[in-house]
């Protein structure tokens, strides 16, 4: 683990007992809802990974294991899910995720010296979050914008046609 990796807050410090990784009933009747809704009931898997990274803060190796019982789903399965997709966190994320793209487009219109910026302003490399727990650092594959390369996402919004100077100007707002 970096030096950089946040710690996990007391919110989440308790995700260490598998036993405390438990739905609640209403949570739980969702599942099933959802489940529900498909053919194959294994289709609401992301879905349900999304409610089980909102309610315990990101996904853990025992959060698979809890989920992957849900679906009748070895651990083994739900862990390669979560390892494909960018939007699930298997340790704790900062307050805020800063995602550059570094596909194509982005590459070629500058996304590595973005990333290099932004690692050099916030003191952690790509896939680490700050000490304070402020800003969680990615590089993903496509973000879909390519006609405003560079570009990233910072939580839910995108910034397009980055500049290290843009960039200061997104961070800042971030406090």
């Amino acid at each position: 683990m970096s030096s950089h990796a946040r710690v996990p807050s007391a919110a989440h410090a308790g995700l260490a007992s598998p036993a405390q990784v438990t739905f609640s009933p209403a949570q739980l009747a969702e599942v099933r809802r959802l489940q529900g809704l498909y053919p194959d009931p294994r289709a609401a898997l992301l879905p349900v990974l999304h409610m089980a990274q909102d309610t315990f803060g990101y996904v853990s190796l025992e959060v698979e294991e809890y989920v992957a019982g849900l679906f009748a789903l070895s651990p083994a399965h739900v862990h390669e899910v979560v390892t494909f997709y960018t939007l699930y966190f298997q340790t704790p994320k900062g307050r805020h995720v800063v995602a550059v793209c570094h596909n194509l487009s982005c590459h070629l219109a500058g996304a590595r010296a973005i990333i290099d910026h932004l690692e050099a302003r916030l003191g952690v490399t790509v896939g680490e979050t700050t000490d304070d727990g402020r800003v969680t650092l990615q590089s993903v594959e496509c973000l879909c914008a390519c006609e405003h390369a560079p570009m990233m996402q910072v939580d839910e919004r995108y910034e397009f046609d980055l500049t290290p100077e843009k960039v200061d100007r997104i961070l800042e707002r971030l406090r």
